[in-house]
């Protein structure tokens, strides 16, 4: 049931225990007034944040939970329906589906959550994507290592990645025929751990295929947006002064706006419109991925929500309205047409993690917080909690923020800030 205009608007927010996001979106629902309900898969996990009703779901299986919301929507109908993650898209969308609410085509949000079916349904749509081939993590890597290049499309240098994980977690470049065998079983025994560990044994479930396809050099960015009725509003385009190359890709560098020139920020922008339309996104935000070589922009990731970890704390618009302020006006029919990034460089370095083991210490918080420019020094690790690397691992050590008149002092801020963070590692 739809909530009637006249009514203070009431949202739920779908917030996964593990979620960087649900204090920032709590915080955002409260400055503008409306009402909030949490849904979460524990009750005990959101309870503390907001003093409001919380509903426990299974995030796992989209149709039982949109079916629960549907029904809690006939006695508290809802104004909208917001993921914060990859974990939560799809049941978002799926359950303002049933609810009438604005939301994409659910195709359009499965397509989103499988990288298969994201080069697919982009290919068939006349968009030009790397070539690409889906394969089983049963197979043989060295057999298909010697097919590459001869009787497939996919040559060297390739990429391995699963079709729906996120943030680069086994993502693996490869150059050659031994690192191809290397990078393949590392990636398919991360796969197979992660099914141990859920209920993924269809044939057809994403966590049983791997993606291989074309490597695309270039320099990459990222570009928030939002969609309104189809039309793509660029909120902020993202450089990464640090070369991701491979063989894995750590992300660590984000700074708004770009340095890039208007007309190559121009075709990212194009590039990620074209995306959107050719997959049938029409509405609320998106995150993408892209490159840029002397052939052009190519869309690497696309996804239907904002983007990940603590990363929104460097976008400010209009007065200082956040990021998770924004997609909630939009999504109960607030304009947003108008806003604006603020003008002041911003950005943010994710914190890597350099090796495997237990955080035992974490020293020269104060001396980073010091550093001209920088805002913010989030540890989000606890001491004692285990840190794993990439290209298995799927956390930071934390983030690292900051602010200035230009996009180098921003840069220059969070490198030095990071070189005075110390972390003790225990095997």
């Amino acid at each position: 049931m739809q909530q009637q205009p006249s009514e203070k608007p009431r949202i739920l927010l779908l917030l996964p225990t593990r979620t960087y996001r649900a204090t920032d979106f709590l915080e955002a629902a409260l400055k503008l007034n409306v009402e909030v309900v949490v849904a979460s898969e524990e009750a005990a996990t959101t309870a503390d944040l907001s003093p409001r009703q919380t509903l426990v779901l299974d995030f796992g299986s989209p149709t039982a939970a949109a079916q629960a919301i549907t029904e809690f929507a006939e006695t508290y109908p809802l104004a909208a329906i917001i993921g914060v993650d990859d974990d939560t898209t799809l049941l978002a969308t799926t359950a303002s589906e049933a609810l009438e609410l604005p939301h994409n085509p659910v195709a359009s949000a499965k397509t989103t959550r499988n990288k298969y079916l994201l080069r697919h349904t982009l290919e068939i749509n006349g968009v030009s994507v790397p070539a690409y081939q889906r394969f089983s993590i049963h197979e043989d890597a060295a057999e298909i290592a010697a097919k590459l290049g001869t009787t497939t499309q996919v040559s060297f240098p390739c990429i391995i990645k699963p079709l729906s994980l996120s943030a680069s977690r086994g993502v693996i470049r490869a150059d050659t025929p031994t690192e191809f065998v290397n990078a393949f079983q590392r990636t398919a025994k991360l796969l197979h751990t992660l099914r141990e560990n859920t209920e993924a044994n269809s044939q057809q479930h994403p966590l049983q295929y791997l993606l291989v396809e074309d490597y695309i050099p270039g320099i990459e960015v990222a570009l928030e947006g939002i969609l309104l009725d189809g039309e793509l509003k660029t909120l902020a385009l993202f450089d990464k002064p640090d070369p991701l190359e491979g063989p894995f890709f750590e992300e660590t560098l984000y700074i708004t706006p770009s340095r890039l020139s208007a007309d190559i920020q121009d075709a990212l922008h194009q590039a990620t419109a074209e995306a959107a339309d050719a997959l049938g996104l029409r509405h609320g935000p998106i995150h993408a991925e892209l490159r840029y070589n002397d052939k052009g922009a190519h869309l690497i990731e696309i996804a239907a929500r904002t983007i990940g970890g603590l990363c929104a704390r460097t976008l400010r618009f209009g007065t200082g309205m956040s990021l998770e302020e924004l997609v909630i006006r939009h999504a109960i029919g607030q304009q947003v047409e108008a806003l604006q990034r603020e003008s002041q460089a911003a950005g943010v370095i994710m914190i890597p993690v350099p090796k495997a083991g237990i955080l035992g210490e974490v020293r020269g918080k104060t001396e980073a917080h010091r550093v001209d420019g920088i805002a913010e020094v989030n540890i989000t690790i606890p001491i004692g909690g285990e840190v794993v690397p990439l290209p298995e691992g799927a956390r930071y050590l934390g983030f690292i923020f900051a602010r200035a008149e230009t996009p180098e002092a921003v840069e220059t801020a969070l490198r030095e800030a990071h070189r005075r963070l110390e972390f003790a590692i225990l095997p």
